[in-house]
């Protein structure tokens, strides 16, 4: 009886060990599957067709991503101790194919100062290139580049002058570098006012809230159609980074502009035929309280002569006699030179425009052919 009961502890003794040994082979399995199992990729959800205005934006960088070109610059520096001249990179830009004879334009501050220029496609092909001329009141510059036809692929012309607020705006550039980037936005003004580097007034600047940064002056501004419809020029932003304040110039501009740089390798704006002498003018119209241009001298053979307008006579004592004040171009209000200059740029050499004046305290209106 006794080797009984010996017996029955050391059956239950040997059945526990194998039971946990059990539930550990099974614990184990359930948390190899569960834990440790290979990664079984989810399947994909179909994504449908594009949506509209994304259609719209890569086809809108397709077309004219070709046309848009990354550019260098360098300035040559010479050393003072060995008197020898090294050309070193001075700055970085964008531009853009204006014509299949190798015409790229770009802003007139990404080449200014500099003594060399590279033109670099997309795919990386390079081209040394060559100042045609530039409009530093505009901001505009043309370079040359040899290139074979194949490579140039202008952009479309669009216009300007009847963008409104709110519509879509795309911006192609090289901000920091970083070649062939897109950013989109919209018009948030059409009629906005600038200082050129000339220290004059671009007039009819584009607005935008497009993410533009440095390295995307000289640009192409597209319209949704791909149409070029201004070119990039600078940002408002006390960090220096976009702050989504962005400014092109219009595209009416740059098409009266461009022709005229490349064809005669600078630009020369229609003239009235008249000289103004700015401080003059503005202690006269001053004194008079009146906002306008007084005329110093109509030039000989200009259009202001011929449309009968008269300038001021000088004697050893100050003026003896006063001349015209011209008050307004085409219903458009003149108070400064600049004004006068300004509102002249948008027109071409043999427009007529309507020129109303002051003389003798009468108000006088006459039509003055641009020359």
């Amino acid at each position: 009886m006794s080797h009984s009961s010996d017996a029955r502890p050391s059956v239950r003794s040997c059945t526990t060990p194998l039971f946990l040994l059990l539930a550990i082979v099974v614990l184990s399995s359930w948390v190899a599957r569960t834990w440790f199992a290979p990664g079984v990729p989810r399947a994909v959800t179909p994504r449908g067709e594009l949506a509209s205005f994304e259609t719209t934006t890569i086809a809108v960088f397709e077309s004219a991503s070709p046309s848009v070109v990354y550019i260098s610059t360098r300035t040559r520096v010479a050393n003072r101790w060995t008197r020898r001249a090294t050309e070193v990179e001075s700055g970085t830009g964008s531009g853009f194919v204006w014509d299949t004879s190798g015409h790229v334009v770009t802003n007139y501050h990404v080449i200014e100062g500099a003594t060399a220029a590279r033109v670099v496609f997309g795919d990386q092909a390079a081209y040394d290139a060559t100042l045609v001329g530039a409009s530093p009141q505009h901001d505009l510059a043309v370079l040359k580049i040899l290139a074979p036809a194949r490579r140039l692929e202008p952009v479309s012309i669009g216009e300007s002058h009847d963008l409104r607020v709110g519509q879509a705006v795309f911006a192609i550039g090289n901000p920091f570098g970083l070649q062939q980037t897109l950013t989109t936005g919209v018009v948030s003004s059409s009629s906005r006012r600038i200082l050129g580097p000339a220290g004059r007034p671009i007039e009819d600047v584009i607005q935008i809230d497009a993410a533009i940064n440095p390295g995307n002056s000289g640009g192409p501004l597209l319209d949704s159609a791909g149409r070029l419809i201004g070119v990039n020029t600078a940002i408002y932003s006390p960090s220096g980074a976009s702050a989504g304040v962005g400014f092109a110039v219009p595209v009416d501009t740059v098409n009266r502009v461009v022709p005229q740089i490349i064809a005669q390798g600078r630009y020369e704006p229609p003239r009235m035929g008249v000289h103004v002498n700015d401080a003059l003018s503005r202690r006269v119209t001053a004194r008079q309280k009146i906002a306008g241009v007084l005329l110093l001298e109509v030039l000989a053979g200009g259009g202001a002569e011929e449309a009968g307008l008269r300038g001021t006579t000088l004697g050893s004592r100050g003026i003896t006699e006063l001349g015209d004040i011209v008050l307004k171009v085409d219903e458009r209000p003149i108070s400064s030179f600049v004004d006068l200059l300004s509102c002249l740029d948008g027109y071409s050499r043999g427009d007529r425009v309507q020129v109303t004046f002051l003389r003798d305290g009468t108000e006088r209106t006459v039509e003055v052919e641009l020359r």
